[in-house]
């Protein structure tokens, strides 16, 4: 199903169910009990999160707070079914306990909404966390759970961005946070008396340095797949690898500029590396005419190389430096020790930087940045001409790669956000 279609049907049809559901929780909240609380040791705890796969990466502390919180329970996760391979690469629980959405079609997704949310009736959940930002079709899926506790993002006195008022231990949607701290708060949630707008009472916490997830490789199986590599592109065995992605996945305007890209490229292969342009076999395309304008035999085509995410992971494994749009990519390498340097724009790295230390967020900075946020429903008012992201200039750039690649610290080579022409 198209992404404008989805936002669609959730903006009209989800707002008139969101309705028709609150004014059923209240009319029956009028004959029953206060709002309901977490038991002492709660068995079943579905997490909700149908974001993109970058997210899975982001919500990492999160995954492992709950763990520490509640070992006895079992932690189920519901994702939309192409999410689903990070999370059964990353372990995040028990394979029985990962449930998926199908939305490649409108009745597929139907289906599934009304087969899962029968299971979890049936499996008896003690609460539910939906981690979307005012998506109603997850609000809704949280109160057809059957769940008593109902954790979620509320808009408070946010217009326009209705979802009912059955969320029951709700918390304020911060925009000046970085998500992943907003992931911890929903755990703080699970405890609390109730729907919280004005709590006070969460925990302090810094930003997470680590995501607490891990894929293992043995020396064997990376040293495998690198001879591999330089089988297939014998280039790398005499230069370091450099990887870029510069696809803008789903939200185009998030990608800084192809010809700064093919500038880039051509100053690092000019300095003694090679190039990897990676990306789905989507960004065939756009990698062959990169190749085209930087015209290196050092700069290599890579994408659709990589057949899964753990093959990815590898590749970021046999690399030394990752250039990002925006993206999984950049939240896939915090996992490996690859260095990133990813461009934010649309978006913010305050909001939805990489975790770690092993990364370099470049914006602008200019005022219109960011512009998609989940009150506009990541709906951006530049109409492709994403100014945020060309005034990036390139050289600065290739300058603070060449700084990290000849053996400055990242904290020398990496630490400013990038220039702006």
């Amino acid at each position: 199903m198209k992404l404008q279609t989805q936002r669609f049907i959730d903006r009209w049809v989800g707002q008139l169910l969101c309705g028709a559901v609150s004014a059923w929780v209240r009319f029956t909240g009028l004959f029953g009990s206060p709002t309901a609380q977490l038991a002492a040791a709660p068995k079943n705890i579905l997490i909700i999160l149908l974001s993109e796969m970058g997210s899975i990466v982001l919500a990492g502390p999160m995954f492992a707070h709950l763990r520490r919180q509640y070992p006895g329970a079992a932690i189920h996760i519901l994702q939309l079914k192409k999410n689903q391979e990070v999370s059964k690469l990353l372990q995040l629980t028990d394979t029985a306990c990962m449930h998926s959405l199908d939305d490649s079609s409108g009745g597929s997704l139907v289906r599934d909404i009304l087969s899962i949310s029968l299971k979890m009736r049936r499996l008896g959940l003690d609460a539910v966390i939906d981690c979307e930002l005012f998506s109603r079709v997850s609000a809704l899926l949280s109160f057809s759970t059957g769940a008593p506790v109902r954790v979620g993002f509320t808009p408070h006195t946010q217009e326009g961005l209705y979802r009912g008022s059955f969320i029951n231990h709700a918390i304020p949607y911060n925009p000046y946070q970085h998500i992943s701290k907003q992931f911890l708060s929903l755990v703080d949630a699970l405890d609390s008396a109730g729907s919280t707008p004005r709590n006070k009472a969460a925990p302090i916490r810094e930003l997470p340095v680590n995501t607490e997830l891990s894929v293992s490789f043995d020396n064997g199986e990376l040293t495998a797949y690198q001879a591999k590599l330089v089988a297939d592109h014998p280039v790398t065995a005499t230069r370091g690898l450099v990887l870029m992605y510069a696809g803008g996945g789903i939200l185009p305007e998030r990608a800084w500029p192809a010809e700064h890209y093919a500038r880039v490229a051509q100053g690092l292969c000019a300095a003694g590396f090679a190039v990897g342009l990676i990306g789905l076999k989507d960004d065939a395309q756009l990698a062959k005419d990169l190749i085209a304008k930087i015209r290196d035999s050092a700069c290599i085509d890579l994408t659709g190389y990589t057949r899964s995410i753990r093959e990815l992971l590898m590749l970021f494994h046999s690399a030394r430096l990752l250039i990002t749009n925006d993206g999984g990519p950049g939240h896939f390498a915090t996992l490996t020790p690859i260095q990133t340097m990813v461009f934010f724009g649309p978006e913010t790295g305050k909001l939805y930087g990489p975790l770690g230390t092993r990364n370099a967020i470049l914006e602008s900075g200019i005022a219109c940045s960011p512009c998609l946020s989940a009150y506009n429903h990541r709906l951006t008012f530049c109409d492709g001409d994403n100014q945020c992201l060309k005034r990036i200039a390139p050289d600065p750039v290739l300058d603070q790669a060449l700084n990290f690649l000849r053996g400055s610290s990242a904290n020398e080579g990496l630490s400013s956000p990038g220039a702006a022409a």
